[in-house]
C-alpha cells in the first residue's frame, strides 16, 4: 500500500485516497441506516460512525493491497 497517485501533477499518498473513499462510503451507509431507522438502536452515534469509518477504511485497504503470496 506504499505509494502515491498523481492527480493533475499533485502527488497524493494512497492512504489519503482510500480515506476519501471510506468517507464517501460512510456517507452512503449513514444515509442507508437513517432511511431504514436503524440509528434508533445506536447508543452513541458519533462513536458508531467513527467505528464504521475505521472498518470501511480497513476494508478498502484490504481490497487495494496486493496479496503477499
Amino acid at each position: 500500500m506504499i505509494g502515491q497517485i498523481s492527480v493533475y501533477g499533485l502527488y497524493l499518498p494512497w492512504l489519503m485516497v482510500l480515506a476519501f473513499g471510506a468517507l464517501i462510503a460512510l456517507w452512503a451507509v449513514r444515509r442507508l441506516l437513517a432511511a431504514t431507522g436503524l440509528y434508533r438502536w445506536v447508543w452513541h452515534p458519533a462513536l458508531f460512525d467513527l467505528a464504521l469509518y475505521v472498518l470501511l477504511l480497513y476494508g478498502l485497504s484490504l481490497i487495494h493491497t496486493p496479496s503477499l503470496h
